[in-house]
């Protein structure tokens, strides 16, 4: 029908508007696949719409629903749905189904559909404009490229003619083809340095991107020269987690290497970087003693438990030996370095159990102190008799660290129960207190009433015994001695807290306790006794105080423990908790059994603090599948950064530590000296036994270690659980015993 030219000059100026509108739509952000493409849904729900848009209920080529672009009345311009969406894998395709209802001719009125690639940036148009009427339902179709963004726009155009309106139905859009099966890999931590000879764990962790799960085999390479890794497992379906131990020979040189940690699933290969520095001039592990004993009541070969203290450049260690499986050791073995850590000497304390000459069955617990006033080296240890009861306290002492007379007794053989003791020495020449040493243990037969003694004569004879204010109940309390003669005494509360307790006065009287914090721990898996709740306390050389313990309280859900610690500069008011940043607060590593030391010879925000602990690469597992390692980290500015984490020792098994009636036992307790800047600690190894022995668990040391500070900043927050032991999931409740 004709038309005046001047209207078709200004529809066409309409049109042209439509257009332009219709190009600058914001599509909504890509999805897997086509959303409600059939429109049963009874809406456009996942579809863009302009103009004039519907859903009807009659004439649907499939289903009962199918949408209408355009109006039964005339409308003026474009009308469209669109939708933007990513091409699956398999082939990917598009189809749709349409119905033109256009009583006029394509010059003025059309149905037409276009498809941008969002990727590539090019447009194609699967239905060319047409004008029919009557013809029914057509269909159209297009290829797509895998994992590109598209974006379809479904149009119908009317010029606005009275007499002629025109619409489109569109239905069955479908994207046929196949989602991939495709995942992630990362590592965590995805560093770490060791000294040749030492290992480096870190968990390999495996996400589904899209598709299914499928299985995942693990790989790595770029190792140095000597260097092994294993998975465990060494295959995972995507989504789950295994454990990367790299081991390295005393043969590795130095350096840093790239290595390359590869996923390989059916469909796809993921790779990530895990980087490993082998020190060049870190020491080995060194051995530095063994057990002697052959009696058949005790476990042999085993040493553990260690605790160590330096002065000047002597450092002597202490460790049971031959454990028995019911609490105590045949002995306590005594281990000395003069020159810094580097070579040591060894052999047995005399005179205390009935296998050097002494008269008690047991001994446990030792501790390490020296008294620089009286020249005196001294250990203590908790001697147990035949019914494997906690009798008292003994002291061992020396005047070089090497030949040692029989023990005195200091504390106990009154038929009482005693547990845990702990030794130190007042060594500032300006304190008032000067030479007074002081014993720390608890009476396991007053629900654990923690007492205090105090010696003026190098150990010789020891003061009765005085509780503290309130006498309170506790265990493993270590006590320090500020420079101006306080002594502070941080203890576990058996498990839930750490508080702790102070004397002015040369140990005449002890304070009422203040709380340092609240403990929220994991329960370490595989039954390891892992000394739970006991703090690890030192201090620096102008009297503040650094207590450190095992928690999770920075973990949502406390799956495992960090090392943590708080500080006090008057040990009543103590700084809010701070994690040790050894890795990330969503690793797998369960950290526990530390043993803080700080150099004497700094203070302040210079401080030098060494770390070691005991660790799982993998918290998840069991007594037969745990691996146990030992660790090192160091801070040069009192614990604000700090440096990667080293592993020195590991892995060993459960198997391969001494058994006991609450677990396998590497000890309660470990120590960390620091000297002239470098950090020492001896520490239980455990090894597969070649010698016909049940055991081969002994005592190793890695040398002195640089205390060398770095960037990992420690962390305050956030908080997820403050310490409510009743609320705290997986806590286990601290065990009691020698």
């Amino acid at each position: 029908m004709p038309r005046p030219s001047l209207r078709r000059g200004l529809i066409a100026a309409t049109s042209v508007a439509a257009i332009a509108f219709t190009g600058i739509l914001f599509a909504p952000s890509a999805l897997a696949d086509v959303t409600n493409g059939g429109f049963e849904t009874g809406t456009l729900s996942g579809w863009t719409s302009t103009g004039t848009t519907a859903v009807v209920n009659s004439g649907a080529h499939s289903g009962t629903y199918a949408a209408r672009v355009g109006g039964t009345a005339p409308t003026n311009g474009n009308s469209s749905i669109a939708q933007t969406f990513t091409a699956p894998g398999g082939s990917p395709s598009l189809s749709f189904w349409y119905d033109v209802f256009c009583p006029d001719t394509v010059t003025y009125d059309w149905a037409t559909a276009t498809l941008k690639d969002n990727t590539s940036g090019t447009t194609t148009t699967p239905l060319a404009k047409t004008c029919t009427t009557n013809q029914g339902w057509k269909q159209k179709t297009a290829a797509l490229t895998t994992g590109h963004s598209y974006t379809l726009t479904l149009i119908s155009k009317d010029d606005n003619y009275a007499g002629d309106p025109t619409y489109t139905l569109y239905d069955d859009v479908v994207v046929s083809g196949s989602v991939a099966n495709d995942f992630s890999i990362s590592a965590s931590p995805n560093s770490a340095s060791v000294n040749a000879g030492a290992s480096a764990t870190s968990t390999v962790s495996t996400a589904v991107v899209s598709g299914t799960a499928e299985t995942v085999n693990l790989s790595a390479s770029g190792l140095p020269s000597g260097a092994t890794a294993a998975f465990s497992p060494a295959s995972v379906t995507a989504g789950g987690s295994s454990a990367l131990t790299v081991s390295t020979a005393t043969s590795t040189p130095s350096g840093t290497y790239p290595i390359t940690v590869t996923g390989s699933s059916p469909s796809a290969t993921h790779s990530t970087a895990f980087t490993l520095t082998v020190n060049g001039t870190g020491p080995t592990l060194t051995q530095i003693s063994t057990d002697p004993f052959t009696n058949s009541t005790s476990q042999h070969a085993t040493e553990l438990e260690p605790d160590t203290f330096a002065y000047g450049n002597t450092i002597v260690a202490s460790s049971q030996v031959g454990r028995f499986n019911d609490g105590g050791a045949s002995d306590i073995g005594w281990n000395t370095s003069t020159d810094g850590g580097t070579t040591w000497q060894h052999g047995m304390l005399p005179g205390i159990t009935t296998y050097q000459g002494g008269s008690w069955a047991r001994v446990s617990d030792p501790a390490v102190a020296y008294d620089a006033k009286h020249g005196t080296w001294m250990v203590t240890g908790l001697v147990i008799d035949a019914n494997v009861n906690g009798a008292g306290v003994t002291v061992s002492r020396s005047a070089d660290g090497l030949t040692w007379q029989n023990p005195v007794m200091a504390i106990g053989n009154d038929g009482q129960g005693y547990d845990k003791e702990w030794i130190v020495c007042d060594n500032t020449t300006t304190s008032a207190f000067y030479g007074n040493c002081y014993i720390e243990v608890d009476l396991t037969s007053s629900g654990n009433r923690v007492i205090m003694s105090t010696s003026t004569d190098g150990g010789t004879t020891w003061s009765a015994p005085v509780a503290p204010s309130s006498s309170p109940s506790g265990l493993g309390g270590q006590p320090v001695v500020q420079p101006n003669g306080t002594v502070v005494v941080p203890y576990s509360t058996n498990g839930s807290s750490i508080r702790a307790f102070n004397s002015s006065n040369g140990g005449s009287s002890w304070s009422s306790t203040s709380l340092v914090a609240n403990v929220s721990s994991h329960g370490v898996a595989g039954g390891l006794r892992d000394g739970e709740g006991l703090p690890s306390a030192e201090i620096d050389g102008a009297g503040k105080v650094y207590v450190a313990w095992q928690d999770c309280r920075f973990r949502s859900g406390c799956p495992v423990n960090d090392i943590v610690y708080s500080t006090s500069t008057n040990g009543t008011t103590w700084s809010a908790v701070t994690r040790v940043p050894i890795d990330a607060t969503t690793s797998t590593v369960d950290h526990f059994i530390p043993g803080i030391g700080v150099d004497k010879a700094t203070s302040g925000t210079t401080a030098k603090i060494g770390l070691y602990y005991y660790f799982y690469p993998n918290a998840n597992c069991t007594a037969s599948t745990c691996q146990l390692e030992v660790g090192y980290i160091s801070s040069t500015n009192s614990g604000t950064t700090w440096s990667t984490p080293q592993t020195v020792a590991g892995p060993m098994s459960l198997s391969q530590i001494a058994s006991t009636t609450q677990g396998s036992m590497v000890g309660d307790y470990i120590s960390t000296s620091v000297l002239n800047g470098k950090a020492v600690a001896t520490f239980a190894v455990g090894k597969a036994p070649t010698n016909g022995q049940a055991f081969d668990e002994a005592l190793y040391s890695a040398g002195a270690l640089p205390v060398i500070g770095g960037t990992a900043r420690a962390q305050q927050t956030p908080v997820f659980t403050t310490g409510n032991p009743a609320a705290t999931p997986n806590r286990v409740p601290l065990r009691t015993a020698r």
